[in-house]
């Protein structure tokens, strides 16, 4: 079953789908093999691991399709881009649409922000006419048609903050009438509030989720709860980025602050060398390497080892 198929098949069944956020490769293979359905590109990830800066439109769409075929590449489940505004106005859109569904992506983000954009739980956002939003729109979905029409359109919309739910859920119906699949209200708020998205928005809704303590807007409601609502899909966009800068701080800062320069002992801070290699598919490729070169060199480089393949 191709990859949008799939994808497509667990949003409408509006059980709360978890696509977690990677944002990278290597991210996006630890996801699945913790046994996540979908993965999710995320634009904030993105921005921290390209540039080390904020997400504030400041990654070029180039690196952003780059990125993102790294990663399709990098797993075998369906995987959602993030191309923030589309990359300019509504032909724009349709180009990047394109070239998602060419390279095997399932699925991808495209909200009514300005550009430059933000993150959807930052401060100063703006938004598009709704009107213009409906026209990226329809474009994507008509190259979606043409291409894939399995390909998942998420239409998010970045006006509660500034214009309140009503507008937000207005919005969300206006770009799913003209064909996106899935309607994303960024920093809806309370559970009350996507309890009144789940019936007034007229198609699949989803909702993004983190733990309230990392500074996010929405309300943390359990999974299960929000798949008796109908939720569509979960997002947790941001999670590897700030699991991945916590450690790393956590780590390097022990190491400066240890007397010895060492953390002798201390296991608590890495995986094992071979649990990592494991992680990036090493085996595989000393068994391409057993089944492919002659023996003679194999017994070469790896110095007569008796077990070629480790």
């Amino acid at each position: 079953m191709k990859r949008t198929t799939v994808l497509r098949k667990a949003i409408m069944e509006r059980r709360a789908v978890t696509v977690v956020g990677c944002h990278d490769a290597f991210s996006a293979r630890i996801v699945e093999q913790c046994g996540f359905e979908a993965v999710q590109i995320s634009g904030y990830g993105l921005a921290a691991a390209v540039l080390g800066k904020p997400d504030v439109g400041l990654v070029q769409m180039k690196d952003v399709l780059d990125m993102t075929w790294n990663i399709v590449q990098a797993v075998k489940i369906p995987v959602m881009a993030d191309v923030d505004t589309g990359g300019g106005n509504a032909c724009n859109a349709a180009w990047i649409t394109e070239r998602l569904i060419a390279m095997g992506t399932a699925g991808m983000n495209i909200e009514d922000q300005i550009f430059p954009k933000r993150c959807g739980h930052m401060a100063g956002k703006e938004v598009i006419p709704a009107d213009e939003m409906a026209g990226k729109v329809r474009a994507c979905a008509d190259v979606r048609d043409k291409m894939d029409q399995d390909f998942i359109i998420n239409a998010r919309t970045d006006c509660a903050a500034v214009m309140g739910l009503t507008e937000a859920i207005r919005r969300s119906n206006l770009y799913l009438e003209a064909g996106a699949d899935l309607a994303f209200i960024d920093g809806i708020r309370t559970k009350a509030d996507v309890e009144r998205a789940v019936k007034e928005v007229q198609g699949p809704l989803s909702v993004n989720l983190m733990d309230a303590i990392s500074g996010m807007k929405t309300e943390l409601i359990p999974v299960p709860e929000l798949a008796k609502m109908g939720v569509g899909r979960v997002s947790i966009p941001v999670a590897s980025i700030m699991v991945v800068h916590k450690a790393l701080v956590s780590f390097f800062r022990a190491l400066k602050e240890s007397p010895t320069g060492t953390l002798p002992g201390q296991t608590q801070w890495v995986t094992t060398f071979e649990e990592y290699t494991d992680a990036v598919g090493l085996k595989e490729y000393r068994a391409m390497e057993d089944h492919y070169l002659p023996r003679q060199r194999l017994e070469e480089k790896y110095q007569g080892e008796k077990k070629i393949v480790s």
